[in-house]
């Protein structure tokens, strides 16, 4: 899967969890970015990113990850 492919992806899956069609992230997105993207939505967040590309993050990676673009290089990853 390309990173370009993945995104739109995971755009999605980022509008569903925080319920705004406008969402569009990219490698530089935090959740300083996002207004709803507190500890609880994180958790949802992970677990729909789990589903939707069927791998797991490790408590280390979840921790770790400064932004979306780091999120997506494990994405990418675990699913190549």
């Amino acid at each position: 899967m390309t990173r370009e492919a993945a995104y739109e992806k995971l755009n999605e899956v980022f509008r569903d969890v925080f319920d705004d069609e406008e969402i569009a992230v990219n490698d530089s997105t935090t959740s300083n970015d996002i207004a709803d993207w507190d500890s609880l939505e994180h958790i949802n967040l992970i677990a729909a990113v789990e589903q939707e590309f069927g791998m797991k993050f490790s408590m280390g990676q979840v921790v770790a990850m400064k932004n979306v673009g780091e999120m997506m290089d494990i994405i990418l990853s675990q699913i190549s």
